[in-house]
């Protein structure tokens, strides 16, 4: 039986549904529910001088996936669900795996959007599937 979940969500369609089918587990098991969106870190721009960093589009982003995490808190409350949250900075993979361990985590919930095009399955490859191999728990990938 799960007692700790983390729900990597990020408000997309398969972030929505992954949210959907996390309910039903947490009312299953009782686990606790720990939501997190992971911003990437920020790229730096190049330039003829170098590169520069942008503070202001920094907390722009970090705004937005402050309020993206905040809208999924907002809807597993409004349910009944008691839930925390975070907004994690870095490589969702590396991000979603390290808070996975510092929680104690046993189960890890993740929405996956099959991509029809081979082009972009192949050059993209899948954050999903890596977390699998990094994941210290199981994995659910909820798949659109």
């Amino acid at each position: 039986m799960y007692k700790q979940i983390l729900l990597a969500y990020d408000g997309s369609q398969a972030g929505q549904k992954a949210l959907l089918d996390c309910q039903d587990i947490v009312q299953w098991s009782g686990a606790a529910l720990t939501l997190v969106a992971v911003m990437p870190r920020d790229i730096v721009f190049a330039a003829a001088e170098g590169g520069f960093y942008d503070p202001e589009n920094h907390a722009r982003e970090k705004k937005s996936y402050k309020n993206v995490l905040e809208q999924g808190l907002r809807s597993l409350t409004d349910s009944g669900f008691k839930v925390s949250g975070e907004v994690l900075v870095g490589d969702s993979v590396h991000e979603i795996s390290s808070f996975a361990r510092k929680i104690s985590a046993d189960l890890i919930v993740v929405g996956h959007k099959h991509e029809k095009n081979w082009v972009t399955r192949w050059w993209g490859g899948s954050g999903s599937s890596a977390l699998v191999e990094h994941a210290p728990c199981s994995v659910l990938m909820v798949i659109t």
